[in-house]
Formats: structure tokens, C-alpha cells, sequence
């Protein structure tokens, strides 16, 4: 049984950082909130004037809300900050930032375009740091992701997780070592172009191995959705990458999730997707609009699922 205390302070950077253990803690403290959510238990004053600070490059709806709700509804409040409003977006050193912010509040979420920025944030922090979104990596939806596979089908384990699209894409890292952390199969199919990336298929690997998983990477989307339990799509053009628009949509245009790739999945099958969402583009909008999706089941476990991070982090 995971002692709680060993959480305390962690920063929350990288999946890789988490054992399954601390995975699950954290995911299970998120179903239990949302359970007492609609209890009508909707506060607690469990980080009362608790300060958690955002500091964000890129825009967010989903994210920043529920980090800002969460605090709300946990006693402690959320103050927000574009980097350009602060001094970072003068040219201030991250490190002096961090010092300072380190000893106005209790947390940090950073939201940024390069990973190495939440790295020396944590760096020189002395509270914790979390990963809001970097190009590697978003830990937060891949836990609030897998928080909502384990609400519908009661598990993770021994279920197969695909995901069809940008091989280069941050929640497909983040998503691909939870799940085989947690003991799902992985597939994913992308463009040899967009293969994923060898740091996080290397590490990949080795969990498969571990634990006698199918990890799968193809070009072809139908060998990895055929049979899955969960088909995850994210939009093809990410935040950072608007000048090879046209480039993505031409090679990527054979991986839309449409009615035919779906029909392949498991009978019970899922579609995902982390939102905001180009319906015409990655998914088409049947899909999208199916019974099958629990795209706004996702949005909202957010919510619950930072929760349970602050808590177990602040």
C-alpha cells in the first residue's frame, strides 16, 4: 500500500517519474472525489489558503479551469498568469522566478512550449512543479484519461489502448507509459514521418517487456485499432506547429478516425480525445458524436483528477 506521505512535495514532471503504484493512488483519489462530487460534497478545506500558481505559454481551456476550480473547491485558490504578463516575458531567469514564486505560494502548474522550462523550474523550486502541458509530455490528461478508461470499463489492466496520428504528439507519450504501467496493451499508428519518439518507444519497450505486453507501433491504423478497447485521436496541428499545417494534414490524412477505422475496434469499444477537437480532420464528426465518445466524460474528469494530483502533491 502506497504511503501518502512519499507524494508530498514530489514534483509531477513525467510519467516516467511515477510507478504504478503512485499512478493508481492517484487516479483511485480521483474517482473518489468525483464520487463525493456528486454526493453534493463539492468543497473541502483540505488546502485551505493553499496558493497554487499558473504560469502558462500557451492557452488553455480545459487545463486552466479545472486547476482553478480544483483549488477553489479544495480551500486554497489558483492565481494566473500568462508568461508575458510576468517578467519571464522580459527576459527574467526561470530560476529567479521559481525562488521567488517558491516562497509566495505552495504549487506550481507550468504550461509550456519546451520541456526543459518545467525542468528548471522544478529545478529551483522549492514547492512542487507541475507539468500543465510541455512538447513532450502532458502527464495531467494522461491520468485524467485513464482515470475515465478504468470509470467505464472498471480496469485498465489487460485492456488495448490505441492511438492513431502525430507518433510525435505529448499525450501520446504520457498516455503510452501510463497505460503499460497500469497493464494495458499499447498500439499506435502513425506516419513513418511522425513516428513516435525513441526516448519514449525505448522506454515503452522495456515496461512491455516486463510485463508481457503487446506494444505495438505500425503505420497501418488498422492493425492497431483492430480489436482495441479504446481509439484515441488527438488534432493533427499542436500548439507550436502551425507552420507545418499543410504538411501534417496531407500525411496524416489517412489516419482520420471515421466510421470503417472505428467499426474495426472491440464491439465495446471507446473514442477519446483530449479536445480541442478539428471534427473533419482527425475525427469525423460521426464519430466524434457517437454514443461511443466520452469526449466530455474526459473533460470533466479533469476536474476530479486535479483534485487528487493537489491533494496528493500539496
Amino acid at each position: 500500500m502506497l504511503d501518502p506521505k512519499k507524494l508530498k512535495g514530489k514534483d509531477f514532471l513525467s510519467l516516467l517519474d511515477f510507478s504504478r503504484e503512485e499512478i493508481t493512488y492517484i487516479i483511485e483519489g480521483g474517482l473518489a472525489l468525483k464520487r463525493l462530487y456528486y454526493q453534493g460534497n463539492r468543497s473541502s478545506d483540505v488546502l485551505r489558503d493553499k496558493v497554487l500558481f499558473l504560469i502558462f505559454q500557451k492557452p488553455s481551456t480545459r487545463t486552466r479551469l479545472s486547476f482553478e476550480i480544483a483549488m477553489r473547491e479544495l480551500g486554497g485558490f489558483a492565481l494566473y498568469a500568462s508568461w508575458n504578463e510576468l517578467q519571464l516575458g522580459r527576459g527574467e531567469a526561470i530560476s529567479d522566478t521559481a525562488r521567488v514564486l517558491s516562497r509566495y505560494g505552495d504549487g506550481i502548474v507550468a504550461r509550456v512550449y519546451e520541456h526543459k522550462v518545467v525542468e528548471e523550474l522544478s529545478k529551483y523550486a522549492e514547492i512542487p512543479v507541475i507539468n500543465g502541458l510541455s512538447d513532450l509530455e502532458h502527464p495531467v490528461q494522461a491520468l485524467s484519461d485513464l482515470m475515465t478508461v478504468e470509470e467505464i470499463f472498471g480496469r485498465v489492466d489487460g485492456l488495448t489502448i490505441a492511438f492513431v496520428g502525430d507518433g510525435k504528439d505529448n499525450v501520446l507519450n504520457s498516455l503510452m507509459i501510463a497505460s503499460l504501467k497500469l497493464g494495458a496493451n499499447f498500439h499506435v499508428a502513425a506516419p513513418k514521418e511522425l513516428s513516435p519518439d525513441e526516448k519514449y518507444t525505448k522506454e515503452a519497450n522495456a515496461i512491455a517487456n516486463e510485463m508481457k505486453l503487446d506494444f505495438l507501433i505500425t503505420e497501418d491504423p488498422a492493425e492497431a485499432v483492430r480489436g482495441a478497447d479504446v481509439i484515441y485521436t488527438d488534432t493533427w496541428v499542436s500548439m507550436g506547429k502551425e507552420a507545418e499545417a499543410e504538411y501534417r494534414k496531407q500525411i496524416l490524412s489517412p489516419y482520420q478516425v471515421d466510421r470503417k477505422l472505428f467499426s474495426m475496434a472491440s464491439r465495446k469499444a471507446i473514442f477519446m480525445h483530449c479536445l480541442p477537437a478539428h471534427k473533419g480532420e482527425e475525427v469525423s464528426e460521426d464519430v466524434f458524436e457517437s454514443e461511443r465518445s466520452v469526449v466530455w466524460q474526459q473533460a470533466e474528469n479533469k476536474l476530479h483528477l486535479q483534485k487528487s494530483l493537489l491533494t496528493s502533491l500539496i
